[in-house]
């Protein structure tokens, strides 16, 4: 489980015409709770913030603060447009402690062909110790056949760590090709229509 220590200062100024003098600083507004305490508010160095969000997950170590200093990202928001990070909402995490987060499934191999993958469930959620989070989990698809759907159960998670997601929620399907009707060729038609105006002349005598 990765930890990174991000430098934390106090906000006391607030509201939108603060958020974005804090922005154009360089910083990020966020917000850390729990534990029973009141929400902290504070400003948090938006380049090392970014590169520590890369990370699924990631503790963040914030210097700077008297107590309860380390946390868990809870909710990201980043500019719709250009991506960049606007606030965080930040949870006080401490060791021992047991919390429920997102990680990612990754697929392993292929399917045997023809069969045709789709996931249906990009990552699951997991009740882990707080600083034995892992960073996501593997299944293996190479030797699933066509009509295979397994489930979240079918997932495997570390020691200690337990499934939060439904269990029988549909983890990936793996199903036959499509068969699309080719077109007829012109020669084809040609000779289709032919056959159409042959019956109508015998027809009509």
């Amino acid at each position: 489980m990765s930890e990174v220590r991000i430098a934390a200062e106090p906000r006391t100024e607030f509201g939108k015409g603060a958020s974005r003098r804090a922005r154009r600083a360089g910083k990020v507004p966020a917000v850390l709770y729990g534990h029973g305490t009141e929400p902290r508010h504070l400003n948090l160095p938006g380049h090392e913030l970014m590169l520590a969000l890369k990370t699924p997950n990631v503790l963040i170590r914030l210097d700077g603060l008297d107590k309860d200093n380390l946390a868990l990202p809870k909710s990201v928001q980043r500019d719709a447009i250009k991506g960049f990070l606007e606030h965080i909402d930040l949870l006080v995490v401490s060791k021992g402690e047991k919390v429920e987060v997102e990680i990612p499934v990754n697929l392993i191999g292929e399917v045997k062909a023809p069969g045709v993958l789709t996931q249906e469930l990009v990552t699951v959620a997991v009740e882990a110790e707080a600083t034995h989070i892992p960073e996501g989990v593997e299944f293996v698809v190479e030797d699933l056949e066509i009509g295979a759907t397994p489930t979240a159960a079918d997932v495997k998670l570390p020691s200690g760590v337990t499934l939060a997601t439904d269990p029988e929620a549909i983890l990936l399907t793996v199903s036959a090709p499509r068969v699309e009707e080719e077109p007829e060729t012109s020669e084809e038609a040609s000779q289709a229509a032919e056959g159409d105006e042959g019956a109508q002349e015998a027809a009509a005598e």
